[in-house]
């Protein structure tokens, strides 16, 4: 059995441990493992998972850069962002495919998994601590009915907002609790921080297919 589980459970032991290593001693551990990891299992892959490893990267890149030094709704614990976190996006995303694959799939049963989610927010956005939320729970719902992967998107809120408690406790970063341009708050993080995950996973699915295509042709 821990042989079946042996890549989710290298994912979540990376997570799990990296962040706090990033946190209290240095990033450079943390980004010399994650990245050749990511070589290593790259190496490994066919050719389509390939193509979503670098697909992942490409959009996590410039979005995170986006997020942490332009819009400002979140920073890093050092400013800039470490070299890691393109790369731990792409084990985050895999983790969420493998357990969402072992999961029932259809839209039904995904948006189940999200309900949960929904008195809470409202509970978040009457008392004021996140009033971003209700916009982000009008997305993501968005992607459970009409996105290609729902299953997917249901996991991926769970587990990004998994990880960025984990993250925001330990101080590796933290969510500003006044969004820039908008006149809304957030919590640190927000609580449905996996709709910019789920945005990532579509745009992945969709960019993935196309270059596919377009190399078939």
């Amino acid at each position: 059995m821990i042989q079946n589980y042996r890549r989710e459970f290298l994912y979540a032991f990376t997570i799990a441990l990296g962040l706090p290593i990033s946190y209290h001693f240095s990033e450079w551990p943390v980004n010399i493992w994650c990245i050749g990891l990511f070589i290593f299992l790259f190496n490994q892959a066919d050719k389509k998972e390939r193509i979503e490893m670098l697909v992942v990267v490409a959009f996590a890149t410039p979005m995170e850069l986006f997020f942490s030094e332009v819009w400002l709704i979140y920073e890093y614990q050092r400013e800039l962002m470490p070299l890691y976190v393109p790369v731990g996006h792409w084990f985050l995303f895999d983790l969420g495919r493998r357990i969402a694959a072992k999961l029932p799939p259809g839209r039904k049963i995904a948006s189940w998994i999200v309900l949960p989610f929904i008195p809470l927010t409202i509970l978040m956005a009457y008392s004021g601590v996140d009033t971003s939320g209700i916009f982000l729970l009008i997305i993501m719902f968005g992607f459970v009915r009409w996105g290609p992967a729902p299953m997917l998107y249901a996991v991926m809120g769970w587990l990004a907002l998994g990880m960025e408690l984990w993250g925001t406790w330990l101080g590796t970063w933290e969510w500003t609790t006044n969004v820039p341009w908008t006149g809304l708050t957030a919590w640190n993080p927000p609580l449905l921080c996996g709709s910019f995950y789920a945005l990532g996973d579509v745009l992945v699915n969709l960019s993935t297919e196309k270059i596919e295509d377009a190399q078939n042709r």
